[in-house]
């Protein structure tokens, strides 16, 4: 008896907090009745994307257009009645509000009339985007100085003929006070807002495209978004907290790529001291070797004394970095690296090294700051560089912004509505178990255990006092995360820059995948990651970015019988040339599963004017036996577990063991 008496004391402290919310039986059956509403409710369309890389106008054409669903519904409602060259200019519109109404303004000479025919139709669309949710969460969706009257609009029975007058008059009035361009805007935002439910980034924002602030600056805008880390957003994660190595990382990779507008024009960072110690100390090296890539057009429009400074910034950070990794190997042995320790191996009499037992010839040894006794050691001059560097990225405001953000809605994985959302993989033995690690306050772990381990750690990098253990301990693991054998980020054996930048024999630049990549094809190693992660069904899936599918060639995205879904295509130009698209993206709506295959964005102002889509191919490739609803999602879980305890607090109230408040 005892025994229950503890156990039942907390349940009955927890319905009389419950009762101040729900003070009477009456206030406590209104909320079932709601939530069971809800409950019945058609699930929210998700969206998937990954692997942006810094292609902001791309991310954002398909952000706005959710992979082509607001074309869908514009052409549902409107396919029959209106010509495609009034719907190709609806959905644009829908997609860039601002710019097109401009645009149509330059061009429209009865602009009334387009006023008024062009807020019917939005109405329309709106209407159809929102009546899959209650009138609640669609009040709460609404811009605050239109909220009355798009809820007025969007729930008019048009068919009643009072209603129809009043609802021209409302249109009318819009008009006449001039307020029609902004409420075009608030209306066409409230469809994109509406149109999917949820926003899944599967990581990768960072990196190789121009501008990853303009994506994270949408992505903090979203009203719904969670994201899972990608290697390249922990390379900048770890420069945001001060670590040396990813400075530099970002800095070498920006360079040689010639990406620094996200860095100086983005984020404010001022390359002056790295520029101004490169001039001095590597002019009269030969750094061909490090020639950044200048590509297309851009090529043209640098001088040759453009690009001689380039390839001596990016020799001189590159330098830094491999000294600055040679220490974080050396500072943990758990990682597993030493074979990546390759200053001391140079050979310099004879210009070469060997490698795994293979000797290859060097195409550059003059590294004038390297100490050959003791080479993992910075000159003074690189270690002030560097730390004039990485002071410049801690202060950077909007990166720090940026940051905190990826901690706070981020994750190394997330499993969400029965799917499993990772970036990289979960590291395999070459026989197709779990790989487990011991490292970093960790023994024997792997797959989830050690995913969860490993973020914990991530955070601690950021998070953790500046210059303690536990910091200087996050940082090394963010480093490790993004190029450490077998990190569940990068997937890889090795990460070959060293032999990139100064071996020409390209058979040393391979760099082993993870037996993840050859076993993700078997169904019943899919489903083996799926149980481990508590997930299991025939609608179960593992959504994965991070490695480029080969589409020309003929590789598909669906893996292990369909179990397993790569849905990075080449959004980044850079890797199109690789995949033969631009991209895939997955809609996972009440009633289906489909990806969707983008061709090249032709850009922004194409699109604007010439009403110009991405080019895209929809399939759907699986089917939901009945539809969706909210009560079969984790949400919905949570809503019935809010259903049960009102329940018992209204056997509470019944009973006598709580007491309604009308007062309240």
């Amino acid at each position: 008896m005892k025994a229950k008496t503890v156990q039942a004391a907390p349940d009955l402290r927890y319905l009389q907090m419950l009762a101040r919310q729900y003070p009477t039986v009456q206030a406590a059956s209104s909320e079932i009745i709601n939530l069971q509403t809800i409950l019945n409710l058609p699930k929210g369309t998700e969206h998937f994307i990954s692997d942006v890389h810094g292609e902001y106008e791309a991310f954002l054409h398909i952000l706005n257009s959710a992979s082509g669903v607001v074309r869908e519904k514009v052409d549902a409602l409107f396919a029959t009645s209106v010509s495609k060259a009034d719907r190709d200019q609806l959905a644009t519109l829908i997609y860039y509000p601002e710019e097109k109404l401009s645009e149509v303004a330059a061009h429209t000479q009865d602009l009334e009339e387009w006023y008024r025919i062009t807020l019917h139709r939005l109405i329309d669309v709106c209407r159809l985007v929102t009546s899959k949710y209650t009138r609640s969460k669609v009040r709460k969706a609404l811009p605050k100085e239109y909220a009355y009257i798009i809820d007025e609009l969007i729930n008019t029975n048009y068919e009643f003929h009072n209603k129809r007058d009043y609802y021209e008059n409302i249109i009318s009035t819009i008009i006449d006070i001039d307020r029609a361009e902004g409420f075009i805007v608030a209306v066409c935002n409230l469809i994109k807002r509406m149109v999917v439910d949820r926003l899944h980034m599967v990581g990768d924002m960072f990196d190789r495209g121009p501008r990853a602030d303009i994506i994270m600056d949408a992505l903090m805008d979203h009203h719904n978004v969670d994201i899972q880390w990608g290697n390249h957003d922990v390379l900048w994660m770890g420069a945001a907290t001060g670590s040396r190595t990813l400075v530099a990382t970002v800095l070498s990779n920006s360079i040689h790529y010639n990406n620094l507008e996200v860095i100086e024009t983005g984020y404010g960072i001022s390359l002056r001291p790295l520029a101004i110690f490169a001039n001095e100390v590597y002019r009269d090296c030969d750094c061909s070797c490090f020639a950044a890539k200048f590509a297309g057009d851009d090529a043209d429009a640098y001088t040759e004394k453009d690009k001689t400074l380039a390839a001596r910034m990016h020799k001189a950070i590159t330098i830094i970095l491999f000294k600055l990794e040679g220490q974080k190997i050396l500072r943990n042995p758990g990682f597993g690296m030493e074979d990546r320790l390759l200053l001391d191996k140079i050979d310099y009499e004879h210009k070469c090294i060997t490698i795994q037992g293979v000797k290859y010839d060097l195409a550059d040894t003059n590294f004038p700051t390297v100490d050959r006794e003791h080479p993992y050691d910075l000159s003074p001059e690189e270690d002030e560089v560097i730390d004039q560097l990485t002071e410049s990225f801690q202060r950077s405001e909007k990166l720090q912004k940026h940051v905190r953000f990826l901690y706070t809605k981020g994750s190394l994985y997330k499993v969400f509505n029965g799917n499993l959302l990772f970036h990289g993989c979960i590291p395999l033995t070459c026989d197709g178990q779990i790989m487990r690690f011991s490292m970093v306050g960790c023994k024997n772990l792997g797959g989830r255990a050690f995913l969860e381990h490993a973020e914990m750690v991530a955070r601690q990098g950021y998070y953790a006092k500046p210059g303690s253990p536990e910091r200087i301990a996050g940082q090394d693991f963010l480093w490790f995360l993004w190029c450490g054998r077998n990190s569940p980020l990068f997937g890889r054996d090795r990460m070959t820059t060293f032999e990139r930048r100064l071996i020409k024999d390209e058979s040393a630049w391979t760099e082993p995948k993870n037996a993840y990549y050859t076993f993700y094809n078997d169904p019943a190693v899919c489903d083996m990651l799926l149980a481990e992660f508590g997930l299991a069904g025939p609608h179960c899936h593992i959504i994965n970015g991070h490695m480029p599918v080969k589409s020309k060639k003929g590789e598909s995205p669906f893996k292990g019988s369909g179990k397993l879904i790569v849905i990075d295509g080449g959004l980044c130009r850079a890797y199109q040339s690789t995949t033969g698209i631009a991209g895939y993206t997955l809609i996972y709506n009440s009633n289906c599963y489909r990806i969707v295959s983008h061709r090249p964005f032709s850009g922004r102002q194409e699109a604007i004017k010439e009403n110009k889509d991405i080019a895209s191919t929809s399939e759907v490739f699986e089917r939901m036996e009945r539809r969706v609803k909210i009560a079969g999602t984790d949400i919905g879980s949570e809503l019935q577990q809010q259903v049960d305890d009102l329940k018992a607090l209204l056997h509470a109230y019944r009973m006598g063991e709580i007491l309604e408040d009308h007062r309240v």
